[in-house]
């Protein structure tokens, strides 16, 4: 805003002068030319250096971030490298050369750069790169040691120039050798004592390590003298296991449950694994410590239990620089709680626990969703659906009384994960009561809104091999709402039906895609003022060997939930290119193929190269190719959309707006959106016989249109006198049974050379 407001003075201060240069040149006409262009040259001089002021500002931006993440990586205890994603820029800290011996300048050499970081780090995906958390990797020092490492890396900050995207990546190692070490050091030294007691029997003095070793049999754990002078103990020695627990913290103490659990069954144990756990120790300073615990767990069939021991190592100070990372990767910018990442990452941990046959326990997934938000996007503006989104935040953290996790997960939704306390109202209450705090929040900003939000939720013992399948059942039943405000959906056999009937059917359209039986049939525009083919619309159709035809209503919903819908727009692309140019290599007039966008292509794929990549395989030019897009797709994400679209328009390929009208439709996004056909919805065009609003409102639309200079097409139109009303309201193109119905290829091709003839014989009549 205060950008915006100093372009505004510099304005009215240019606007000013070019004022009062004007009226000086006419109170002295005989130095008028000379005023005014001694006034031109000021002015672009000075544009030029504001020009070129933003441009170094905005680059001395990029340096700042640049210098306050590379002090921040000098801060940090651990080895760290900071470097763009093309390696043009690489940064090192002194604890990484210490450690490998290579300098910071041997390191801007990619060869020696490959030898530091992990081979996934030089993956075309970013993204599998960020995934890929706590990979252990031996670095080869450059005396040829190898060095065990463990490495993080995140994005850190996004650079948008003229091509792409840069990123910048911070890739963050810890040096474990001498815990490897240890390990090795711990099986090649430990042996059984006498008296019926198992006790391994360590030598090392390493600082900040203790070993905790304990049998089945004896109820207290040998904890060595490293770890009993943190705890306050004088010397190594056995501690019963209760007193140990004390030492827990509260929210630690299932942690120790579970170890002293795993000791119980000797099922599933693997004697070379080597296991991680992590929790909060009371030291004798009166402060809980994060401490690492890495151990084996060894069964002994004398007895039918299992023995376990292991190092404890202190990791406070890199839990502290974990928490930091953690908060750009989990933490949500709008909302400052969790993000989806988050959610699913304590999700499957709990699905986990919850799965283990003597855990006992389960929890609900409650996914809530803001009744119609983008239309409170639209009417009280974005600043404002912030700030909603930020209070519904608070109330979700708050509506945890049970204990449990929330996040957002994505838009206006949201996610719970409640502790199941064997009562099966209990999500219904929770979300009632978060329904109920939302209307306390609907100050003046929301007004002209009436502020709701309907839930759908599952038990995770209802079904699922992971916590992503849980996940889906409620947001499925979220997805079965009718529309009602404040509904509340229940996963139960009948949805759960629902996606078995779907799982069949993307099984089916597997084999389907596989076997070819997918085609397009093409639906004629016409233009109304003379009956000429104008263009044509790719339908897809799914016919199968018997000759049955699957309605595409029944299977794009299924293969947008799957990979599927990619395989189905790629085929739908290229085929509708490639069958357009064969008719134009024909002779027949060239038109516009016109294509369907769903929201997978449109925000999770690279459009712009796909549609490229089309036109260059088939030969077909732009500018006879068209991508609709259905209006509540484009205004979904309205910054996102407008950049696709340009991209897309930037290629010389027509742009239309699919079923107008029927969303969160607002006119002036008519001015800002890159469209060159707006598409009147069959829901306008099937009244307009008998309904003068419905009239009124298809003739503003249309002149509005006209004076942005954006084409007109109707589609729907089964009559004659619907026809001749968009006529005379001067709607360009028609598209409808009362033209043509969706034609397979043969068929559509005789469609064309009748239309080519009709044209002929009115050319002949006309000369």
């Amino acid at each position: 805003m205060r950008g915006r407001y100093k372009i505004f003075i510099l304005a009215a201060a240019y606007i000013a002068a070019a004022f009062a240069a004007i009226n000086i040149a006419l109170k002295i006409p005989e130095h008028t030319a000379l005023i005014l262009i001694v006034f031109a040259a000021v002015t672009a001089v000075s544009l030029l250096f504001l020009t070129l002021g933003v441009k170094y500002i905005s680059r001395e931006h990029a340096l700042k971030e640049r210098e306050r993440l590379s002090r921040l990586m000098h801060s940090l205890n651990a080895m760290v490298i900071l470097w763009d994603d093309d390696f043009r820029y690489v940064e090192v800290n002194d604890e990484l050369t210490k450690s490998i011996g290579y300098t910071s300048e041997d390191l801007t050499d990619i060869k020696n750069l490959q030898k530091v970081l992990p081979p996934d780090a030089f993956a075309p995906s970013l993204q599998a790169i960020v995934n890929n958390r706590d990979e252990e990797f031996y670095v080869t020092a450059k005396g040829g040691a190898k060095v065990c490492t463990i490495w993080n890396t995140s994005i850190m900050s996004t650079v948008q120039n003229k091509t792409r995207t840069k990123c910048l990546m911070m890739s963050i190692g810890m040096d474990i050798t001498e815990t490897v070490r240890m390990k090795e050091d711990l099986i090649r030294y430990s042996k059984e004592l006498a008296e019926s007691e198992s006790r391994y029997s360590l030598s090392m003095e390493l600082s900040e390590i203790g070993i905790v070793l304990k049998k089945p049999d004896k109820n207290t754990f040998y904890v060595s003298e490293q770890l009993c002078v943190k705890l306050g103990f004088e010397n190594g020695s056995d501690i019963p296991a209760e007193t140990l627990r004390e030492f827990f913290h509260e929210d630690d103490k299932k942690v120790y449950d579970a170890l002293a659990a795993s000791m119980t069954s000797l099922r599933g144990i693997d004697n070379n694994e080597i296991h991680n756990s992590e929790f909060r120790l009371l030291e004798k300073d009166g402060q809980y410590h994060w401490f690492n615990f890495r151990y084996k767990i060894t069964p002994n069939a004398d007895i039918n239990y299992a023995n376990i021991g292991g190092a404890v190592i202190d990791v406070t100070r890199d839990k502290a620089k974990d928490t930091l990372i953690e908060k750009m990767a989990y933490i949500d910018d709008v909302t400052q709680i969790f993000n989806r990442n988050k959610f699913m990452q304590i999700g499957q941990e709990t699905f986990e626990c919850a799965v283990n046959e003597n855990a006992g326990i389960s929890y609900w997934v409650i996914v809530l969703d803001i009744d119609n938000f983008h239309l409170i996007n639209d009417t009280c503006g974005y600043a404002n659906g912030n700030k909603l989104l930020n209070e519904f935040a608070q109330i979700v953290e708050k509506s945890l009384t049970t204990g449990g996790f929330g996040a957002r997960i994505g838009g206006d939704n949201f996610a719970l994960l409640i502790h199941d306390t064997g009562d099966d109202d209990l999500p219904v209450t929770i979300i009632k009561n978060i329904q109920e705090q939302l209307k306390d929040i609907c100050d003046e900003s929301f007004a002209s809104q009436t502020v709701t939000c309907s839930a759908g939720y599952c038990k995770m013992s209802d079904g699922g091999n992971d916590f992503a399948q849980v996940l889906d059942h409620a947001e499925f039943s979220l997805s079965m709402s009718d529309g009602t405000k404040n509904d509340i959906i229940r996963y139960d056999n009948k949805i759960h039906d629902k996606i078995i009937e779907g799982n069949a059917i993307e099984s089916e359209l597997t084999k389907a895609i596989e076997n070819h039986e997918l085609a397009l049939y093409y639906q004629p525009k016409i233009d109304l003022s003379d009956g000429t083919l104008m263009g044509m619309e790719a339908l897809i159709r799914w016919i199968k060997p018997d000759g049955t035809v699957v309605p595409p209503n029944k299977f794009i919903p299924v293969a947008e939930n799957s990979l599927l819908i990619t395989k189905i727009s790629d085929f739908v692309l290229h085929e509708a290119c490639r069958q357009n140019k064969a008719w134009q290599d024909k002779g027949y007039p060239p038109i516009a193929v016109s294509i369907n966008l769903t929201a997978v292509d449109f925000y999770q794929t690279d459009v712009k190269e796909s549609i490229q990549k089309a036109l260059d395989e088939t030969g077909l030019e732009a500018q006879w190719l068209d991508v609709e897009l259905t209006e509540s797709l484009a205004l979904k994400d309205i910054d996102h959309a407008i950049q696709q679209m340009q991209e897309i328009r930037d290629l010389g390929v027509k742009l239309s707006m699919d079923d107008f009208g029927t969303g969160y439709s607002s006119l002036s996004y008519i001015q800002v959106l890159p469209i060159t056909l707006l598409k009147l919805d069959r829901s306008f065009i099937m009244y307009l016989e008998e309904d003068e609003i419905s009239r009124e409102i298809v003739s503003a639309v249309i002149r509005i249109a006209k004076s942005k200079k954006i084409e007109t097409i109707a589609e729907g139109i089964e009559t004659i006198g619907q026809a001749e009303i968009l006529k005379q309201s001067g709607c360009d193109l028609a598209q409808g049974y009362f033209f043509g119905k969706p034609m397979p290829v043969d068929k559509f091709e005789e469609f064309m050379a009748e239309k080519a003839r009709e044209h002929a014989a009115n050319v002949a009549a006309n000369a």
